[in-house]
């Protein structure tokens, strides 16, 4: 059965771009996948997973596109099937020139026709086959309000007749931020999961790498496509370090930097050089080169924090978001200690996107605590626990809050 969930993992991307292209119609594309993945759980088990995985799943699903369609509309059917013979007539790319059809579908949620917001949040939900709560809470909204998105942008894309293709050089400027957008977002899902037993989906934070990976070859000179793809190397290569044997968190302070993928954080910092050179550094490239001191740095107490500050005020700059004026906070609470930390903190916490966010509600507890607060942090760690989406993540703050609840009873002599 894992070796099912393993290629329903690979395939199910690439069978939902693919048929999307050839029919032109989302949800089609969606509900016969599905439908092609369920045939798959009945008969596989029995028959076995046959040679060609995806080559069964397409046969399959667009089959039954087919039968959709022509109990739909016969001429739309007819339609379908000319396609699916021009399809097969066609040339294919050769070499890097196009590696995968998931980048088309990518391009195609990322279009101009589209809204801002709901651009990332259809190809998280469609490509990468996150759930629609997760791509909520990548976004930081409510769950009726990303699905409400997902709705909306699967109609335009309908409606305006969005065509599912790589666009041309003379576009790449406006989408390309949407792209690197979708891709860092199915990152930070694989690297901290919004729920669920474990801390990370490391199926997720591979397929994004891979993705940026093709983007780089297609598009070796955009320095923001080199600086993402250096970000998550870097970030990546602490993966097995970041847990314990059973699962619970190890912060960074305490993590075994010898188990870090030293030949992945080689090539991020060559990557970091290129993304840096040739001009002002954008948002990516930045959040690499802060990542690349974390990398660096031979102990935590080693760390360069008066530089990763200076980066987080550069990167402010070009992104005033408040998950990046979180992440300055924290930095210069370790540069300059935790009433600083905690002072921009309280600052930040009237703006709305924090408010449900389980990092600052754990980065004020913490700071709380460090400054013996510990009323204070009780309550805050109280809050933290309430917004874990993890398993592993409930556990660290239960334990914090045992050290809390420790330290005030030794205080009163019990």
């Amino acid at each position: 059965m894992d070796q099912v969930e393993e290629v329903f993992r690979e395939e199910r991307g690439r069978l939902l771009a693919a048929l999307a292209r050839r029919f032109g119609d989302l949800d089609l594309a969606e509900e016969v996948t599905s439908e092609a993945i369920e045939v798959a759980l009945v008969r596989w088990p029995v028959d076995g997973v046959p040679p060609n995985p995806g080559g069964w799943l397409m046969t399959t699903a667009r089959r039954r596109a087919v039968d959709r369609l022509r109990r739909d509309q016969v001429y739309a059917a007819k339609l379908a099937v000319l396609q699916i013979e021009a399809d097969r007539a066609a040339p294919q790319p050769i070499g890097d020139e196009l590696p995968d059809e998931r980048l088309q579908l990518f391009f195609t949620c990322a279009h101009p026709a589209l809204a801002a917001e709901d651009r990332g949040a259809l190809t998280l939900r469609c490509l990468a086959g996150l759930t629609t709560p997760e791509v909520a809470r990548a976004f930081l909204v409510p769950t009726a309000t990303m699905a409400k998105r997902i709705v909306r942008a699967k109609a335009r894309i309908r409606v305006a007749r969005i065509p599912f293709r790589v666009p041309g050089p003379e576009e790449l400027p406006e989408r390309l931020p949407g792209v690197l957008q979708v891709i860092y977002s199915v990152f930070t899902e694989g690297y901290a999961a919004s729920s669920g037993p474990y801390l990370q989906r490391l199926d997720l934070a591979e397929e994004a790498i891979r993705l940026a990976r093709i983007l780089y070859r297609l598009l070796p000179n955009e320095r923001e496509v080199t600086g993402l793809l250096a970000l998550m190397l870097l970030v990546h290569a602490r993966r097995d370090a970041r847990t314990g044997p059973d699962g619970q968190i190890v912060l960074l302070e305490d993590q075994d930097r010898g188990a870090w993928d030293q030949e992945m954080i080689t090539e991020g910092r060559e990557l970091v050089v290129a993304a840096l050179t040739g001009g002002p550094a954008g948002p990516y490239a930045v959040q690499a080169a802060i990542a690349a001191l974390h990398d660096e740095a031979t102990d935590f107490a080693g760390t360069d924090w008066l530089q990763i500050v200076t980066l987080y005020d550069v990167l402010l700059g070009i992104d005033p978001s408040p998950v990046i004026a979180l992440n300055r906070a924290a930095a210069i609470a370790m540069r300059d200690g935790a009433e600083a930390g905690l002072a921009l903190l309280d600052e930040l916490s009237a703006e709305p996107r924090l408010r449900d966010y389980y990092p600052f509600a754990l980065a004020r507890a913490d700071l709380l605590h460090r400054l013996g607060r510990l009323p204070a942090a009780r309550t805050a760690y109280g809050r933290a626990l309430e917004l874990a989406g993890t398993e592993p993540e409930r556990a660290h703050v239960r334990d914090r809050l045992a050290e809390v609840e420790q330290t005030e009873a030794h205080a009163d002599g019990v």
